[in-house]
Order: structure tokens, then C-alpha cells, then sequence
């Protein structure tokens, strides 16, 4: 990717970045040292990648066609979904739910899961369209869904191998 650094002496202490002629423009002081900047410059880029994975994910039809379909088959079309989206904010849930609203998020890991585990956690938070705690009737209708157990044992794996990553699992 095509990162361009404009130095500004009018600029006197933020950094900032945007897309532009299809790489990123970042404009920064022009007194600030090059070690100083770099580390800024990719979290920026990062940041800038993440918008941009989000955007693209979500302006995509297919995750809330996904949940209609999910919907229909589990729950009998009764549910009704008012949003379903990928967000970047939620690093240890996979998903979560805001029943009077209607409104599903999902972690963006979610969208790199294999196809049945994604539909799981789809399920898992329609089902707090009806049940908004983790209670019997909750877990009947998430078990609905044929794969769940699998699935659960799936994502326990996912975070397993997550804290073994960041230095938080068993030695």
C-alpha cells in the first residue's frame, strides 16, 4: 500500500491520515522526527484498514440477507432484525445484542470464521431478540441450531489460542 507523508510547518502537533488517489495520505508537523512518526503512521494505517474492512463488510448485503435466512429457518420469521453489523470495538465478545432495539453486532473476527461458526453466532444473538439472558429457554432455541455445540467448542479455541497469543493462557 501506498502510504504518502505530506509535512506541513503550519501543522504543529497532530497527525492525521485519509485515503486519497488510492493510497494513504498522511499529513503530519514538519518538525516531528521520522522515529516519532512512524509508529503513528501505522497505527493510522491500521486504523484506516479496519474503517475500511467494516465499511466494506457491512455495505455488503449478504451478512443481514445471512440473518433473515437464519431468521426464517430457526426462528419462523418472527424476529425483527433493525441492524446487523461488524464492528471493530469488541476484541473479547464475538457478538452482542441490543434487544429493544433490534439492533446485532459482531466482533470483525466473526467475518474470517468459517461459514457455520459465523451462523452461530448469528443465532446465538437473534435468540436475545426473544431471551435477553443466557437462561433455559435462551439455550433452546440457540441449540436450534445444529451445529452449536460444535460451534461453541470452536470459538472456546479461537480464544484459547487468542490468550495464548497475547501471553494469557496456561504455560
Amino acid at each position: 500500500m501506498d502510504i504518502k507523508i505530506v509535512k506541513s510547518p503550519r501543522r504543529k502537533r497532530t497527525v492525521s491520515a485519509r485515503w486519497a488517489d488510492g493510497g494513504i495520505e498522511v499529513l503530519a508537523p514538519a518538525s516531528m522526527p521520522e522515529a516519532e512518526l512512524n509508529p503513528i503512521v501505522e497505527k493510522l494505517r491500521d486504523r484506516l484498514e479496519k474503517r475500511r474492512t467494516r465499511r466494506k463488510l457491512n455495505d455488503d448485503a449478504g451478512l443481514r440477507r445471512r440473518a433473515e435466512e437464519l431468521n426464517h429457518r430457526y426462528f419462523k420469521g418472527r424476529l425483527k432484525i433493525q441492524c446487523i453489523e461488524y464492528v471493530t470495538n469488541q476484541s473479547r465478545r464475538f457478538g452482542s445484542c441490543t434487544p429493544w432495539q433490534g439492533h446485532i453486532r459482531l466482533s470483525l473476527r466473526v467475518a474470517s470464521l468459517p461459514d457455520w461458526v459465523r451462523d452461530y453466532v448469528i443465532v446465538h444473538e437473534l435468540a436475545h431478540l426473544l431471551e435477553a439472558n443466557h437462561g433455559e429457554r435462551f439455550w433452546q432455541l440457540v441449540n436450534a441450531y445444529p451445529l452449536a455445540e460444535r460451534a461453541r467448542g470452536y470459538l472456546m479455541a479461537v480464544d484459547l489460542e487468542a490468550d495464548d497469543l497475547d501471553g494469557g493462557g496456561a504455560p
